[in-house]
């Protein structure tokens, strides 16, 4: 089976649905690194004030340090994200949002992963970090998890 990576390059990679509901494109994907865009629409990502929802936000950050730690995965590997910490630093009404994530650190069983959101004006939006887990065997295969899944 080829790495999250090679997928991404061989064009074999299947976009998630919540990508694909909120409207999330990543643009580039390299070995620790991801960067995504999203064109923001207040009637479809606005919260009750008419700003953009902060969890869009975290989404968008989420989904670039989820690619940018994937690309880091050996074929045998998955991950879990332990903890994420979203900083929002302005509002946002319109604006095309770009989500650029690397890599921090990549130990053997946990990593750390950084990604700043900006607008087209390049003004820092959000910023984020999250603690990945390395997941190998049957953890990583979804198994011995103690998952809620029937058996």
């Amino acid at each position: 089976m080829p790495t999250f990576l090679e997928q991404v390059r061989d064009g074999t990679f299947v976009s998630t649905s919540i990508a694909d509901v909120l409207g999330l494109n990543y643009t580039s994907v390299s070995e620790g690194s991801a960067t995504f865009e999203m064109i923001i629409d207040p009637a479809r990502h606005g919260n009750v004030m008419g700003t953009l929802h902060g969890g869009v936000i975290a989404t968008l950050a989420d989904s670039a340090m989820g690619f940018a730690f994937a690309s880091t995965l050996a074929e045998e590997e998955s991950f879990a994200t332990l903890e994420m910490k979203v900083s929002f630093l302005r509002p946002v009404w319109r604006a095309t949002l770009t989500a650029t994530a690397h890599v921090v650190h990549r130990g053997r069983t946990t990593g750390l992963v950084e990604c700043r959101v900006v607008d087209e004006r390049d003004r820092l939006i959000a910023h984020s970090t999250c603690t990945c887990l390395v997941l190998r065997g049957s953890q990583a295969a979804g198994r011995g998890l103690g998952d809620s899944a029937p058996s």
